[in-house]
């Protein structure tokens, strides 16, 4: 059978018209990428926020019950400039990291006991359920009962603000964890240790850090709030002492440059230190958007 002779068609060359649907891709304007910055809309609520307090305390025009902003900001930049407010700040995270540091180690051993049998789930959700709802601060009169005027009544206090939210977050993580990812991690071969650290802590790790930033603000409130009522160890105290003895002197400038102390180290950690173990952990995972 003859083959049939090979047609060569014509090339055609068409002109891309714009789509009645408009512009597919458009390049974004300084004034669009500047509002799309994250840090420029927060620094800019929290302008915002300085000058109300600026315009309401000139209004109120009592110092003693509501300092201006600029007056607050003296203080503070005389604080650190004496080394009074680093001082005590410094005094307060090193009780801090010794108790969360404690209260996360405490977790961790409570949540493996947990996951590895029943008796464990059945111990952490009795647990949590008796003291998870105990405020941190009511078991202070006890720790200076057992433990005396100093650190360790401190540290006892956050241990237990920090134990629970973790404990809870990370053992909810664990059981969160996919049947398919599991099977995965078997089918690997992996047992014990291998499979905690490989399999389970990647997948629970979101809840993990949710329950590691929760321990950390109930940590970091404690602390405040206990150093109010006590905080005075070997002559010196940190920075709820600090808010504590201005309000006797009603030096109530430097009340609220103290609480300023508090809310930066806050904002520090906040977003230094979470913010980039967010990015290095479930965001490279692809584990959040």
């Amino acid at each position: 059978m003859a083959e049939s002779p090979m047609v060569v068609r014509a090339e055609f060359v068409r002109e891309v018209k714009d789509s009645a649907y408009g512009v597919v891709e458009k390049p974004l304007t300084t004034a669009e990428k500047v509002w799309n910055n994250d840090a420029f809309r927060k620094g800019l609520l929290l302008a915002a926020m300085l000058v109300i307090w600026q315009l309401y305390a000139a209004w109120l025009n009592n110092p003693l019950l509501f300092p201006k902003f600029s007056d607050t900001f003296a203080a503070f930049y005389e604080g650190i400039k004496s080394g009074v407010l680093p001082q005590r700040g410094w005094s307060s995270v090193k009780v801090l990291v010794q108790g969360y540091g404690i209260g996360l180690a405490l977790a961790a051993l409570l949540t493996a006991f947990a996951i590895t049998s029943r008796l464990g789930t059945d111990l952490l959700e009795t647990l949590t359920a008796m003291f998870n709802p105990l405020p941190a601060i009511a078991l202070l009169p006890l720790a200076l009962l057992w433990f005396g005027l100093g650190n360790a009544s401190l540290v006892f206090v956050i241990v237990h603000s920090v134990l629970w939210a973790v404990a809870l977050n990370t053992h909810s993580g664990f059981l969160s964890v996919s049947q398919t990812l599991r099977m995965v991690g078997r089918n690997y071969g992996l047992s014990g240790l291998g499979y905690v650290t490989k399999i389970l802590i990647p997948a629970a790790f979101p809840s993990i850090l949710t329950g590691m930033k929760i321990g950390w603000a109930f940590a970091w409130r404690t602390l405040i709030a206990a150093e109010l009522v006590f905080g005075v160890s070997s002559g010196s105290g940190g920075l709820g002492w600090f808010i504590y003895e201005n309000k006797n002197q009603l030096d109530i400038p430097n009340v609220f440059a103290g609480l300023f102390s508090v809310i930066i180290i806050g904002l520090v950690v906040e977003n230094l230190i979470f913010r980039q173990m967010e990015k290095i952990t479930v965001r490279r995972w692809g584990m959040q958007s």
